[in-house]
């Protein structure tokens, strides 16, 4: 059959692709908001068909954007990162890899800045020696020259002490300076990996030196790391100073716990399927285990953690956390202030045991054998007093007051030279209220479970019970296992990450505001004066899941720790 012939039909092959092509010219008429008329293949943009002509240089959208794609309005616009304290270890292995792969995967801005302040006397290109070292051994994804050179150029070091006005103005003038030759529109996110001592003097020398205003049409932001003050009056006070300084949506509180996958997996796994969310609640759960264990000791960390402690340092903040998230309400959006109200309303509800001897329990390690290795005791340690009551270990058991919880106990706890390294939320469910098996059928099965595996095997694990195979009627339990490394073809980004993108594009949504901070001082406090003036903490051997005073609160209410 000849081809081009009046009134003989096109190909299947010919159709195919002219069907094709219409579907791709329609979608991307449909995508730049142009009317279809009806006619395969052709359309008119509205009101009238000479628009074009008159408003060709207006109103101009991308006919290759696809509204539904999500990536693009997750790439930061124009900006800079100014970090204090930028030779720590928090920056060393944290800060300074998660910018380079933010950058290697396409989510920074080619004018992205970087700029280091701290007590060190090198020049810029020292300064991007250090931070090629550090993402070298520390990044995520492979190195590649021409993203760190683009990166590199943009690299500023400022040397001077938190005090130095002089280094402030240079501060100023190298901001200025990257504004006009890189781009950065003003906008600045300032990083404060500092000890908390130090918040007050910095925030303060960045208004001194009007570096806190952004200009009109940018933005400046304070990121501040944990801890958020050590009790409900310090935390206040901080509170009070920064917010002279910085407007309350200003300032990002780093919890990095907060950054990471399986924590925002845990609200999608509540609100975004039907099978978990009726259950969720007091009538089926018998209680929640918030666990975050450490295998290491507190290492050269003497002068940080003696006299701040296990409980100040882990569930004032990370575990109080993820005890909101478990247990709120759906949030009206998933937006920082519908996140902030449901959250509040948790820990608002969050009542102590009455008798906080029976309800609490603290420890620190001692001498052992772990992993084949003699590790020193806390006592034991460089820099640590023989008297120091600084807990390593600490468990809490706490309610919420409101109907969904009612009666439900949390345990909390956290501690260092324990088992292993590991940090989950378990959702312990009650017992079957009937079983017409005898006893001796289910002498092995114990209660059904959801744990959410926060790390290091990011995932979750439901745990029922099943009928062994064999001719007796026997059941015991069994796992379902999600892992996201066998899920999904993308790895996880590291939690840093995530947070300083969000820094850049202002979305709060994980990080905690200042009123879950106070609140959480609320309910650490009275626990923390009563330790204060009673006993000394309990010894645990390293290497093991804590003191035995730990396992002994769980036994008066009838149930035990989890073995993770």
């Amino acid at each position: 059959m000849s081809e081009g012939i009046e009134g003989i039909p096109q190909t299947a092959e010919q159709e195919t692709k002219g069907t094709k092509e219409d579907k791709e010219a329609r979608a991307a008429q449909e995508a730049a908001g142009v009317e279809q008329t009806g006619v395969s293949g052709t359309a008119e943009a509205t009101p009238s068909a000479d628009r074009a002509d008159t408003d060709t240089d207006t109103d101009f959208v991308n006919p290759l954007r696809d509204p539904q794609d999500r990536r693009l309005p997750r790439i930061a616009g124009p900006s800079g990162l100014v970090i204090f304290g930028v030779t720590g270890d928090l920056s060393r292995k944290k800060l300074m890899p998660a910018v380079y792969d933010l950058a290697n995967r396409g989510l920074l801005p080619p004018g992205f800045s970087l700029v280091g302040f701290a007590r060190r006397d090198w020049e810029d290109q020292d300064f991007a020696q250090v931070v090629h070292d550090a993402v070298r051994e520390h990044a995520r994804t492979p190195f590649r020259e021409e993203v760190w050179q683009q990166l590199a150029e943009g690299m500023r070091f400022i040397p001077g002490d938190f005090d130095d006005d002089t280094a402030f103005k240079q501060l100023r003038s190298a901001v200025e300076e990257l504004d006009a030759s890189r781009g950065t529109s003003g906008n600045y996110a300032f990083y404060l990996s500092v000890p908390p001592r130090f918040f007050p003097k910095v925030v303060q020398q960045l208004k001194k030196h009007k570096l806190a205003s952004a200009p009109e049409g940018s933005w400046r932001r304070a990121v501040i790391e944990k801890p958020f003050g050590h009790d409900l009056r310090s935390a206040e006070e901080l509170n009070r100073i920064v917010h002279e300084v910085f407007d309350p949506e200003q300032v990002f509180r780093i919890d990095h716990y907060l950054g990471k996958e399986t924590v925002q997996n845990l609200l999608a796994l509540r609100f975004a399927n039907q099978m978990f969310e009726p259950i969720w609640n007091r009538s089926f759960v018998d209680h929640v285990q918030i666990t975050m264990a450490e295998d290491i000791g507190i290492g050269g960390r003497a002068g940080y953690y003696d006299g701040i402690g296990a409980a100040r340092d882990v569930i004032q903040n990370h575990l109080l956390q993820l005890m909101a998230l478990t247990a709120m309400e759906e949030p009206a959006a998933f937006d920082a202030a519908s996140l902030l109200t449901e959250k509040l309303k948790v820990l608002k509800a969050v009542r102590l045991p009455q008798d906080l001897g029976q309800g609490t329990v603290r420890g620190q390690y001692a001498a052992a054998w772990q992993g084949g290795t003699k590790v020193r005791g806390y006592l034991e340690e460089d820099g640590i007093d023989q008297s120091s009551t600084t807990d390593t270990y600490a468990a809490v058991r706490l309610q919420v007051d409101n109907r969904r919880w009612a009666g439900v106990p949390f345990y909390l706890r956290t501690g260092k030279r324990l088992g292993r390294r590991v940090t989950e939320i378990a959702v312990v469910f009650q017992r079957a209220p009937h079983s017409p098996f005898d006893s001796t059928a289910t002498e092995e099965l114990g209660s059904n479970a959801i744990v959410i595996r926060v790390q290091p095997d990011e995932g979750m694990t439901v745990r029922f019970g099943s009928k062994v195979p064999g001719t007796s009627m026997e059941i015991r339990d069994v796992t379902m296992d999600f892992a996201y490394g066998e899920s999904f073809t993308e790895s996880s980004p590291e939690a840093y990450e995530r947070l300083i993108l969000d820094v850049l594009l202002g979305d709060a949504n994980l990080f905690p505001r200042h009123q879950e901070v106070e609140e959480s001082w609320k309910i650490l406090d009275p626990i923390e004066q009563y330790w204060a003036t009673h006993g000394r903490p309990a010894q645990y051997a390293s290497g093991s899941w804590g003191p035995e005073e730990a396992d002994e609160m769980l036994a008066r209410d009838g149930r035990s720790w989890r073995r993770p």
